[in-house]
């Protein structure tokens, strides 16, 4: 079934997402400052080509991940999370839709907060924090 999820979201949001995450790392890789931001970028165009048995943990609060939550929700942040909502939204007008609509919604909350955030697979979540979430990610 994940397998089916990954190529199906792959094919409905995940290119779009994927290149748009991957578009702006490039943007961000320009400048020396920019680089660690673009490489989180990149981390997350990944995720979002294939998200299905992927979890994402968000960390504890840092002052340069704050700082840089800061500037990324400025620059990039707010474009990448009204995109994710919109394809959300559309989505979720069929049934069909619904679960890649509600996976939209999660990036759209990733691309608002980004760092400080770690992908995992959902395997290694329930064995290190001992609980498994519902659903995909």
């Amino acid at each position: 079934m994940r397998v089916l999820g990954n190529v199906l979201w792959f094919l409905i949001a995940g290119l779009v997402l994927a290149v748009s995450w991957f578009l702006s790392g490039l943007l961000f890789c320009i400048t020396v400052i920019g680089i660690p931001l673009g490489l989180q970028c990149f981390k997350f165009a990944r995720l979002a080509l294939f998200p299905f048995g992927k979890e994402i943990v968000f960390g504890g609060p840092s002052v340069c991940g704050f700082l840089a939550n800061v500037l990324w929700l400025l620059v990039f942040g707010w474009s990448l999370a009204l995109l994710a909502a919109a394809l959300g939204l559309l989505l979720c007008v069929t049934v069909v839709g619904i679960p890649f609509g509600l996976q939209c919604f999660k990036f759209s909350k990733l691309a608002l907060m980004p760092f400080g955030a770690s992908v995992l697979h959902a395997a290694v979540v329930h064995k290190r924090f001992g609980f498994r979430l519902i659903g995909p990610v």
